[in-house]
């Protein structure tokens, strides 16, 4: 599933590729892939185009240009969005294909149709966020708030990471990696942590999303960027899909794989604790 990174990584891609251009043509070939019907979705976007295009953990959020609602985007698992300067042909899990007015276009692939894409209201729109947790990029995520966020609470650190309502943008790859940075077993409990674990915690957040950000995000199976390119965080892993390696930190225990919060969870038993 697309991560923080991997989202941020195509947002930025879009904004430089459709942000102004006219959307000439809209064909929603798979209709469940949208949240919307077929009609209003496509009057709504039809000769329109993207003002801005923000994002809030795993959400893409573009803003329509001249009836001030917006377009959202989520990938889910298996959600793809490529962009094509020429006419190429429609592959077999396409749902969506935007066409500009400079004969660009943009696909929504997805495999598993899990994703979706839906207009909104400006007030539909911020319901949505309220429902979401702080985002790893706002500023307002501080050190401070993570411990405000973890304090009192009664679950392991890798359900919390994971929890959508508390911080937005964190999967199964990066809670591990993280886990790992901060030398923190993922079976902690929050409440429990200490300021200076959870100083730990807080820095290696930031660097481990930052870091993917810079290499354009993790790809083991469906995620590409928006020129169809993989990401090359993969090459940073220490502890994710590294069961039975040598831990690349201690060089004395292998990587364990447990199941934690339910997911399939790796660490040290040696350097994590």
């Amino acid at each position: 599933m697309p991560e923080l990174p991997e989202v941020e990584t195509i947002r930025r891609d879009l904004e430089k590729k459709i942000i102004g251009k006219k959307i000439i043509d809209i064909r929603v070939i798979q209709k469940n892939s949208i949240k919307n019907s077929p009609t209003y979705f496509t009057k709504t976007l039809k000769n329109n185009s993207i003002k801005s295009i923000t994002r809030k953990g795993k959400l893409l959020i573009l803003k329509i240009k001249e009836n001030e609602k917006y377009l959202l985007i989520h990938l889910r698992m298996t959600g793809q969005i490529l962009c094509c300067d020429t006419d190429i042909k429609i592959a077999k899990n396409t749902r969506v294909v935007f066409t500009f007015n400079d004969n660009s276009q943009l696909f929504f692939n997805d495999t598993r149709r899990f994703g979706y894409l839906q207009i909104t209201t400006e007030k539909e729109k911020d319901i949505a966020l309220k429902k979401m947790g702080i985002d790893i990029l706002d500023k307002n995520f501080t050190f401070k708030k993570l411990k405000s966020l973890l304090k009192n609470r009664r679950r392991n650190l890798k359900s919390a990471l994971l929890d959508q309502k508390i911080i937005t943008g964190i999967g199964n790859i990066y809670a591990d990696e993280i886990c790992f940075k901060a030398r923190l077993q993922p079976n902690r409990i929050t409440g429990e942590l200490n300021d200076k674990e959870v100083k730990k915690l807080y820095n290696s957040i930031i660097k481990i999303i930052n870091l993917a950000i810079k290499n354009r995000g993790t790809s083991f199976s469906d995620y590409i960027d928006s020129n169809g390119k993989k990401g090359n965080f993969s090459k940073f892993l220490k502890v994710y899909q590294k069961e039975k390696e040598t831990c690349q930190n201690c060089h004395k225990k292998s990587i364990k794989k447990i199941k934690v919060a339910g997911r399939a969870t790796r660490y040290c038993e040696n350097c994590q604790k």
